[in-house]
């Protein structure tokens, strides 16, 4: 993990690839962990420069709900320099009413699956994936299961105790 200042460093060096604007919504470096938050449409120039600055290993994409905060949705993506043996954090947060973040896996090749199952289980869009599809619930499935709302229940578990009339199968 790198440290207070690195950390300052590559929010700044992000910052310069964008002249225009800042992409850096901000920058935390707590519990041993350091993360960057950038702006949704940046995501793809932000993880390039750094890779330029060695953390060339993209581990994981998570996708997040951050209920009852707004933006609501999330993705994480964990990147990792192995001669560094430095882990960074970059965050990207949108709206629920339009959950859309231009995809990597053009140029992150490991993210393929990872943003279908952000997809799958957040309905988070990943513009320009080359298929963007359910990938562990059915397609025809209503909803995504790991959003905060999403309604708990489903089929009642039938115990022995609950049952209207004694089976007698256990004696």
């Amino acid at each position: 993990m790198p440290d207070a200042k690195a950390l300052e460093r590559l929010a700044h060096i992000i910052d310069a690839e964008h002249e225009d604007r800042s992409v850096v919504r901000g920058v935390t470096h707590t519990h041993c962990r350091a993360e960057i938050e950038v702006e949704a449409a940046a995501i793809g120039p932000t993880l390039e420069r750094l890779r330029a600055e060695g953390y060339t290993m993209l581990v994981s994409l998570h996708g997040v709900d951050y209920l009852p905060e707004e933006p609501r949705l999330g993705v994480a993506y964990e990147l990792l320099s192995m001669h560094h043996q430095d882990r960074v954090s970059v965050k990207v947060r949108v709206p629920i009413d339009e959950p859309r973040i231009p995809s990597v896996t053009p140029a992150w090749p490991t993210a393929d699956y990872q943003e279908r199952e952000a997809f799958d289980m957040f309905g988070i869009v990943f513009d320009g994936h080359p298929d963007l599809r359910r990938i562990l619930l059915p397609e025809d499935y209503l909803g995504h299961p790991q959003r905060r709302d999403f309604p708990i229940g489903g089929e009642p578990v039938l115990f022995t105790e609950n049952e209207t009339g004694n089976p007698g199968w256990w004696k």
